[in-house]
């Protein structure tokens, strides 16, 4: 599976937008120009991003692969792409499941009161969502 990263162009807008939606992860902040795209021969199959915060932090977010592709190590080239490009401190949202496979990329899971500002507000309104779907989440940061 001869898989490649590259930076994402406008064209890449609609696919990200459709494989977000697919996986059901946060739609929101979905901008091209911060993403990096993975695919094979071609074929898109799976994106991440860097998302910038008002208050000045960054988050990698909107890790998304494409079902086929989940399991083969597409996600991981997506991080540590991620990770190379930014190398500073992140912040992430997961679900709580999720939190041993980030443990992996150096980050560990704050507690509330850790949260920047901007993830603290987020958060709030998240666990209502998390609430009516029962599922758990929570915020992780690497420096």
């Amino acid at each position: 599976m001869p898989i490649t990263l590259r930076p994402a162009t406008q064209n890449d807008q609609p696919k990200i937008i459709a494989l977000i939606n697919k996986v059901r992860i946060n739609p929101r902040n979905l901008n091209w120009e911060r993403y990096i795209i993975a695919e094979n021969d071609g074929a898109f199959v799976g994106c991440g991003q860097i998302k910038p915060h008002g208050d000045g932090t960054k988050e990698l977010a909107s890790i998304a692969v494409e079902p086929d592709y989940q399991s083969k190590g597409v996600g991981t080239m997506i991080m540590n792409a991620l990770l190379e490009r930014e190398p500073g401190e992140l912040y992430l949202t997961c679900l709580r499941h999720n939190v041993t496979y980030y443990e992996k990329f150096g980050f560990r899971e704050l507690k509330f009161e850790e949260f920047p500002p901007d993830l603290k507000r987020m958060f709030r309104f998240a666990r209502i969502i998390m609430f009516l779907f029962r599922v758990e989440g929570c915020v992780m940061w690497r420096n």
